[in-house]
């Protein structure tokens, strides 16, 4: 068992903690923010992540985690400290802004005894060489003070996906662990031996570069196949079978293949362009990287364009019931949801917009403040000009489009996540218009059925 200390209480910090507890260590996490601890302390995650009120209940229960706004009480109570606060990005320029990582160096500088021997961790997602430059800052601190204690820092990147980043923190693809120090390498290492993953043991710098890297080619599939759905549109192909046909290729595999409207949330974004600056730092221009964050914008403002396009640019009066507006489904996150920018497009061309989203709601109201929030998909669309689907919740894959229908004044139904078969809306009276597929003609109207019926 291990004593560790988790600096930062958001999606990656508590989710990190609770794990490690999970797995039988002694987790005191600490944040400056008192009402969160305080909530933490009740058993209350005030993030929305399946599966981790679970085991946060039952790690506290167990006695392996606590909660502490007090850094003084975490770095004399354990051996390894694991940084996770923000890097949000500076929008001038989009790098990452490390001012919350450098203040933890300070804070830890300041609170590290004569004697002790730590381990500093950085969980957060940061540019080449933060590493060595925390280590360093924190030695000069501690220097000041004429404290004489062992300080090593390790670069550990997170590969967490909302929604399913407990899942991720157990049965991982891989862990890299970078330092020039052996033995602190194979500290860090061994608390994922539990886990079974394979370790890779790097310098920092690759450690950092590994995290930016993977998120950026992960963020470029999605760029990719949203123009490959673009072309399909054009020539009358189906990017659904498209994209199937291309990720059964060992090669290049299935998964960020699904066109729609773009990727956004904490990290795809943020990194992206923060790998975008770090390449023009080192005297490179990225191209590829570039033309992925223009892709991802030009997405959604595409898909905005389908529907003023539909009513021939005459919105004001009209209302959209849009379901969906987490970037993802299984989360409450709303930052750099493709939502935000369709919705406020809707707005500034004079529609209303009723929307429904299973958790996000609470979240949204912040940045959607012009908007009305449905207590369920049905009450959105009762007497709407049409259907929006911004998030692929599988809640959405099991409406009553019977009952959509009827509720709808127009059978219409902009789908940003192909989560229907095209014909089967056809059959059922609707407009579909969804993302790198052809429109199928309402093969039925409902005025038909009913009086077939009668």
């Amino acid at each position: 068992m291990s004593r560790i200390a988790v600096i930062g209480t958001g999606y990656v910090g508590l989710v990190t903690g609770v794990c490690f507890a999970d797995l039988g260590n002694r987790v005191l996490c600490v944040d400056s923010d008192r009402k969160k601890i305080e909530t933490l302390l009740r058993g209350e995650s005030p993030i929305f992540e399946p599966g981790l009120s679970e085991l946060l209940t039952a790690n506290i229960q167990r006695g392996r985690i606590d909660f502490t706004s007090s850094l003084q009480s975490a770095v004399d109570q354990s051996e390894i400290l694991f940084i996770a606060v923000g890097t949000p990005q500076n929008p001038r320029t989009g790098e990452a802004d490390l001012s919350f990582v450098w203040q933890v160096a300070r804070q830890l500088g300041r609170v590290i005894r004569s004697g002790q021997n730590r381990t500093v961790v950085v969980k957060s997602t940061v540019p080449v060489g933060t590493t060595v430059s925390l280590e360093k800052r924190i030695r000069a601190e501690l220097a000041r003070r004429k404290v004489r204690a062992a300080v090593t820092a390790v670069s550990n990147p997170e590969f967490l996906r909302e929604g399913s980043a407990v899942r991720d923190f157990m049965e991982p693809d891989r862990v890299v662990v970078g330092s020039r120090d052996a033995k602190s390498r194979r500290k860090i290492s061994a608390l994922y031996k539990p886990l079974g993953a394979p370790v890779l043991e790097t310098e920092p710098e690759s450690s950092e570069m590994i995290k930016y890297a993977s998120n950026a080619l992960l963020a470029a599939k999605i760029s990719f196949i949203n123009e490959i759905a673009n072309v399909c549109e054009g020539v009358g192909a189906d990017i659904m079978d498209v994209a199937r046909g291309v990720g059964m290729d060992k090669r290049i595999g299935a998964h960020f293949l699904s066109a729609g409207i773009g990727y956004g949330g904490s990290c795809f974004p943020k990194d992206t362009e923060a790998l975008v600056y770090i390449a023009g730092k080192g005297g490179v221009r990225s191209h590829i990287l570039e033309s992925v964050v223009a892709v991802n914008r030009a997405q959604r403002r595409r898909f905005l364009d389908k529907i003023v396009r539909f009513y021939g640019g005459r919105l004001k009066g009209r209302r959209f019931a849009v379901l969906g507006l987490a970037f993802k489904p299984n989360t409450d996150d709303m930052r750099e949801a493709p939502a935000i920018d369709i919705i406020r497009g809707l707005v500034k061309r004079g529609a209303q917009v009723s929307a429904y989203d299973p958790v996000a709601m609470s979240a949204a109201q912040a940045s959607l403040p012009r908007i009305t929030y449905a207590p369920d998909p049905y009450a959105a669309a009762q007497g709407a000009d049409a259907a929006v689907i911004l998030t692929e919740w599988n809640e959405f894959k099991e409406l009553d489009l019977r009952k959509l229908r009827r509720l709808l004044k127009h059978p219409v139904l902009f789908d940003g996540r192909n989560i229907f078969p095209p014909r089967q809306l056809s059959e059922l009276g609707f407009q579909y218009i969804s993302v790198g597929r052809a429109a199928v003609p309402v093969l039925r109207s409902p005025q038909k059925r009913q009086r077939s019926r009668a």
